[in-house]
């Protein structure tokens, strides 16, 4: 089997300029995104699935949530089958702390893990960017700590070209020779290819660093690993 696309957003998703959401579309054969709206918990999923839905109907795709909030959701085997069941998964921003709470050893991350190992297209925007790879940057200040670790020795730092030079410093100083530090700006992709390729696409770049120099995205394919 070949893994699906996956999609690493660096925030602002569902907005003009994100190109790459359409490409992806397209490579899914299929016109439904099933949404992940966990990590805005607290800032009213609700107007994330509005804002998605509105952002897809322009694209002529239909987006289905699945409306996994709480760690208990996360358990429930019915939205667990939803997930299994897709060809397109997108998880929202928000929270990467929460949503890693909820999707951590979850029978819903694993459904994730399942579908794109199978072929489904995985888009994850901020948060979701973040909590994918290992490690992960700690949003309480910039080190690093466990993330999910679908994607292994890749550390994403979304709405790159508004974070501070501190906050850059700080993760890029604290981060192992081998990880690669992702920064990608808002309404941009950083995707990996089936093949193992990578490309970025969308309104904005992103700028990649290990031990402490800018590396070609070329690289990639040969310093990232998947966990599937």
């Amino acid at each position: 089997m070949t893994v699906g696309i996956l999609g690493l957003v660096g925030g602002s998703e569902w907005n003009d300029g994100c190109s790459f959401d359409e490409y992806l579309l397209d490579r899914s054969r299929t016109r439904e995104v099933t949404l992940l709206p966990t990590a805005a918990a607290y800032e009213r999923p609700e107007q994330a699935i509005a804002h998605a839905t509105k952002w897809f109907s322009s694209l002529n795709a239909h987006v289905s949530p699945v409306m996994v909030i709480t760690r208990q959701d996360a358990q429930d085997p019915n939205y667990a089958q939803m997930l299994a069941d897709a060809s397109f998964i997108y998880i929202g921003g928000g929270s990467p702390l929460h949503l890693f709470s909820v999707l951590k050893h979850s029978m819903c991350y694993d459904a994730i893990v399942a579908a794109f190992s199978k072929g489904a297209i995985l888009a994850a925007s901020s948060a979701g960017a973040m909590v994918l790879g290992d490690p992960m940057v700690d949003p309480r200040g910039g080190g690093l700590m466990l993330g999910l670790g679908l994607i292994k020795d890749l550390a994403v730092m979304p709405h790159f070209s508004s974070s501070s030079a501190e906050l850059k410093h700080r993760t890029q100083s604290l981060a192992e020779p081998d990880v690669v530090i992702a920064g990608i700006d808002e309404r941009t992709a950083l995707i990996r290819e089936s093949d193992g390729s990578w490309k970025a696409m969308g309104a904005g770049s992103v700028q990649l660093i290990s031990n402490g120099s800018e590396i070609e995205i070329t690289a990639l394919a040969a310093r990232v690993q998947l966990a599937v």
